[in-house]
């Protein structure tokens, strides 16, 4: 069971919303997949729903959310979804504008270098651990995600592909055994879902993004640390470039 302090206490309560959401000029979002909280809640809680929804892609970029809606979902009061939103306002995936609300964020071309400006200097230390320790079990993880990248590939399933790659990098993350670059990590990830929602055509759904993966391990494999860390930023590199290129420019947001 978990207990609660008591100022994280939130008094459930049941709303009669039915779970359609229309924000301005936008179009009806679907809440469904929220789940209802029906016992004492956190706000962190309420935050790991939303950012969970703005990762599968329910709540796209631009989307507005309504702190009265989400806590009619939630089955809440609002104020424990007015903190949720802030902490997710504090990690860069909403933004408030005056006089409008809350929205999720938008990700132009600087901001997507800038994530993976941020993911290199993640990566490349979670490279340089893994090469130097030989882990199996990391190294039979990494190549589960890189056969079912191939797999992918071969079937020209572009999601499942984008799946698969961003598996790849969590776990090579995760097989660092830091904390704190895994917690840094989990928001980085979120916005590299951001941007390749926005800009799926420029995702290339071909082998060349599996034999990068496939030499990156495989350098991490031999503790060749110096080769591996070339790849992870050649690999990076590319794909800045092919998110932010000139013929997907009109793609991102102003």
């Amino acid at each position: 069971m978990i207990e609660f302090g008591h100022n994280d206490k939130a008094r459930a309560r049941v709303d009669g919303n039915g779970g359609l959401y229309r924000p301005e000029g936008r179009g009806v979002r679907r809440l469904e997949k929220l789940e209802p909280v029906n016992w004492e809640t956190t706000p962190g809680v309420i935050a790991a729903q939303i950012r969970g929804r703005i990762t599968d892609g329910t709540f796209p970029p631009e989307s507005q959310l309504g702190e009265a809606q989400l806590a009619g979902r939630l089955n809440v009061s609002r104020g424990p979804v007015r903190e949720a939103l802030q902490r997710l306002i504090q990690e860069g995936l909403l933004e408030t504008r005056r006089n409008r609300g809350v929205f999720v964020a938008s990700l132009d071309g600087a901001d997507v270098a800038d994530v993976y400006l941020a993911r290199r200097a993640i990566e490349r230390e979670a490279v340089t651990i893994l090469a130097r320790r030989a882990d199996e079990a990391a190294f039979d993880n990494l190549d589960e995600s890189v056969d079912d990248m191939s797999a992918a590939a071969d079937r020209k399933a572009w999601k499942d592909l984008a799946d698969a790659d961003l598996r790849f990098h969590e776990s090579l993350v995760r097989s660092s055994n830091s904390k704190r670059l895994q917690r840094m990590f989990s928001t980085l990830l979120i916005e590299t879902r951001m941007c390749l929602a926005r800009l799926e055509t420029a995702y290339p759904v071909h082998k060349r993004l599996v034999q990068e993966h496939r030499n990156l391990l495989g350098a991490m494999r031999q503790g060749d640390e110096r080769t591996a860390l070339e790849l992870i930023d050649a690999h990076l590199k590319d794909a800045v470039e092919d998110l932010t290129s000139a013929k997907n420019a009109s793609k991102l947001p102003d």
